[in-house]
């Protein structure tokens, strides 16, 4: 059997374990996929991470068909998860909102390895830094 053709591929951020029909309807519409297939899927496979913001790339096929790769949240968001803050600075060069343990960077660096554009955890680290600096956040050294 030749492989399927794909035809449309979506990336969204939604909440784990409830989906927005909304959200799903705004983007998934056009690719003619079944939203609500879609949305029960990702759901189940989600809840355990309710509350958290979980990307989600969509590939939608010719027979309308669909398969979904999950990804780690954005790492703003654990940051600010990890902080209990709502948002960062709005001028990170003045303002501070808080500040992140190397133990939490480092933590959240190993939870975002495997989607980063890193070699190893070090470099992750760098980049999990760099975020929260741009976010008005101090990181501990």
């Amino acid at each position: 059997m030749p492989p399927k053709k794909k035809t449309h591929e979506v990336t969204l951020a939604l909440e784990a374990g409830n989906a927005a029909m909304v959200d799903l309807g705004k983007m998934l519409g056009p690719t003619g996929a079944n939203m609500r297939a879609v949305k029960v899927e990702y759901d189940e496979a989600t809840a355990k991470n309710r509350g958290e913001i979980i990307p989600v790339i969509v590939s939608v096929y010719e027979d309308r068909s669909h398969t979904l790769a999950y990804k780690t949240p954005p790492t703003s968001f654990l940051i600010r998860k990890t902080l209990g803050i709502q948002s960062g600075a709005a001028n990170p060069l003045t303002t501070t909102v808080g500040t992140l343990s190397a133990e939490q960077v480092k933590e959240i660096a190993e939870r975002k390895l495997v989607d980063l554009n890193a070699n190893d955890l070090d470099a992750a680290i760098k980049i999990v830094s760099g975020t929260a600096r741009s976010m008005g956040v101090k990181v501990a050294s």
